[in-house]
């Protein structure tokens, strides 16, 4: 149906800025997509981006166009949805969405198996620690391992992940041990945090008698890449709070050693975001279902 193809191109065209961006979302080539652009406005008779050397923009037409077409691939995709729940070989493409670690350990190694039971269904998986735009990014699924904003999507919630603060031996001989949730806010201890834009964790709560304790921590190194936050304390270069999961191997070689056990942070809510009609469609479920399953068994330590 090259129509329709020539509407999603045009849609992911308009939400990813570029004609090059958007076909390769679409696993299509520049010069095809480029194509299907050209054969819509020949069929509409309009024109519907305007093309400079640096930038490609929407016209006035073709931001109201984008507006009703994008009702009716949704209208479509649903419709597609529901006459795939009367099959037995459900098919189509699910867009995935997981922070760096979680997704490699819990989710990227699932993936195979899925598509082993389900051939039909096509499985495009993106790993990034940063905050995505479900919608701008086109995600259908959107797994997440900490806070959940506020928002009108569908939260299901899939396992609590115990955190540690963790160090090396080398480090605690050099720096000391601390012994209360205060002694990381000397200025002998370095944090390693995690941070990038709109970075929830400028700061880590602790759990203790008296209930959770906010920290201002202050560091030399953050990055947007949890990994990272952990080779850095297996080198002795500071503490880094991280899901139990994530060091359980260097913590039982003792390549690093919990610190403060008595106060930990407070666990980090692993589970997954979605529209609220994501979930009609038996694809989106079967994944989810089969995701949630694999991961609580790969994450329950």
């Amino acid at each position: 149906m090259p129509y329709l193809e020539s509407l999603r191109v045009f849609l992911r065209v308009v939400e990813l800025g570029s004609i090059t961006a958007g076909g390769r979302d679409l696993r299509l080539t520049p010069a095809v997509a480029s194509k299907r652009i050209k054969e819509l406005e020949a069929h509409l008779g309009v024109r519907l981006f305007n093309r400079t050397t640096r930038r490609l923009s929407p016209t006035e037409v073709g931001r109201e166009f984008y507006t009703h077409a994008r009702r009716v691939i949704a209208a479509l995709d649903e419709a597609e949805a529901v006459a795939a729940g009367f099959s037995d070989n459900p098919r189509g493409t699910i867009r995935v969405a997981a922070p760096l670690g979680i997704g490699r350990r819990a989710i990227a190694p699932h993936i195979p198996d899925f598509t082993d039971l389900y051939p039909g269904i096509d499985v495009r998986l993106r790993l990034t620690d940063r905050r995505i735009d479900m919608f701008e990014d086109s995600i259908d699924l959107a797994f997440n391992l900490g806070d959940f904003p506020d928002s009108d999507l569908k939260l299901r919630l899939i396992l609590d992940c115990p955190r540690v603060l963790v160090a090396s031996p080398g480090y605690l001989a050099q720096h000391g041990t601390p012994a209360h949730p205060e002694d990381l806010l000397r200025d002998a201890h370095n944090c390693l945090l995690l941070r990038y834009p709109r970075s929830p964790e400028y700061f880590w709560t602790l759990q203790t008698k008296d209930g959770p304790q906010k920290l201002d921590v202050r560091g030399r190194f953050d990055a947007d890449d949890g990994d990272v936050l952990t080779d850095w304390a297996r080198d002795g270069r500071g503490i880094a709070n991280r899901p139990r999961f994530d060091v359980a191997t260097a913590l039982a070689a003792g390549d690093l050693v919990e610190v403060l056990p008595d106060t930990p942070p407070l666990p980090a809510r692993f589970g997954c975001l979605f529209a609220h009609r994501t979930l009609q469609d038996p694809k989106m479920r079967l994944f989810l279902d089969f995701i949630a399953d694999r991961a609580r068994a790969s994450l329950s330590l």
